[in-house]
């Protein structure tokens, strides 16, 4: 951990350290105070030491996004104590819950705009996000996205980040500002030097076929217009890197019948047993040889391609696919 970093930590953990003692004169639970409080005093001890953040069983760094969260953590996920462990089954189990209440459904209709979505974690907690909102006149707005990292952190931060677009999608902001304020809103969040990111995609279709759509470092979705398939690039930096990072937004025109896929890299980056990439050029295959079929059943060839080229192969990271189609009138 870079000495920076270890002087930040002491840093905020002394000024915790006041507010324990201030708090013990005049809170009921000072047992409990006065055990919290050698936990602090130990990890201080541990930071003079140069032994912060390393396992106190088996000399490994704990993993940082759980530091991130509690820097008062001294073992590894490998040699938590049987409290430690119950604890996180429990937050993770919570995670979970919370996170299948965000989901959209499965396949969802609104006005002219069909969206179809799958969206699977390669563990209890997910940093992938997906969000499908209809409005009030017959428009869609759409969310696709994820956290950088994995773990409780990462989808803690992406359920915060999902509910910052809920809340300004209600104001009816243009695209544009509305992904400029999410920018700036979730890098107060995680906080400058968190190495915590977010890549999205999301835009809002209109009744006419048009979809206007901001892409902010995330893979490029693919549109689908009679059959001819073009790439969309980002128009932007990921969410939380910069508060002022500025955001362009694209304009597509998908006409009837036109589509937009949209995927996580648990998409892209999914290997086989020789440790191959499935790759985007695969992607593009799958959605030219389905394009006029069903949302559902595009979205199901895109996974079923992915799982044969994996052959076997363990799912290693969140794996999110959603595909929008206007209707024809």
């Amino acid at each position: 951990m870079a000495p920076m970093h270890q002087a930040l930590i002491r840093d905020e953990l002394v000024d915790r350290r006041r507010r324990l003692e201030e708090a013990m004169v005049t809170l009921p639970q000072a047992d409990q105070l006065r055990e919290l409080m050698s936990e602090v005093d130990l990890v201080l001890s541990r930071l003079d030491a140069g032994t912060y953040g390393l396992c106190e069983t088996c000399g490994d760094p704990v993993e940082p996004e759980r530091l991130a969260g509690d820097p008062l953590l001294r073992h590894c996920l490998d040699h938590l104590t049987p409290r430690e462990r119950r604890a996180l089954e429990q937050d993770l189990q919570l995670t979970w819950r919370i996170q299948s209440t965000l989901l959209p459904e499965r396949e969802l209709r609104a006005g002219s705009w069909e969206a179809t979505s799958h969206y699977e974690p390669a563990g209890p907690a997910s940093g992938d996000c997906c969000d499908v909102v209809p409005l009030d006149d017959g428009e869609l707005f759409f969310l696709l996205g994820d956290v950088s990292g994995k773990g409780l952190a990462a989808s803690m931060l992406m359920s915060h980040l999902q509910a910052i677009f809920r809340s300004l999608v209600s104001l009816r902001l243009p695209l544009q500002e509305m992904v400029e304020r999410a920018n700036r809103l979730f890098c107060e969040s995680v906080g400058t030097g968190s190495g915590r990111y977010a890549t999205i995609a999301c835009g809002r279709a209109h009744g006419s076929g048009r979809v206007d759509l901001c892409n902010a470092g995330h893979c490029p979705p693919l549109q689908v217009r009679g059959g001819e398939l073009a790439s969309v690039a980002p128009t932007g930096l990921p969410l939380g890197l910069f508060g002022s990072s500025p955001y362009e937004v694209s304009t597509l025109d998908l006409g009837p019948g036109g589509g937009l896929l949209l995927y996580t890299d648990g998409l892209t980056e999914s290997t086989n047993r020789g440790g191959e990439e499935y790759g985007s050029d695969r992607v593009a295959g799958v959605l030219r040889a389905h394009a006029s079929r069903p949302g559902r059943e595009i979205v199901k060839a895109c996974l079923d391609d992915v799982g044969t080229f994996r052959g076997g192969a363990a799912q290693a990271d969140d794996l999110t696919v959603l595909f929008l189609r206007h209707l024809a009138a």
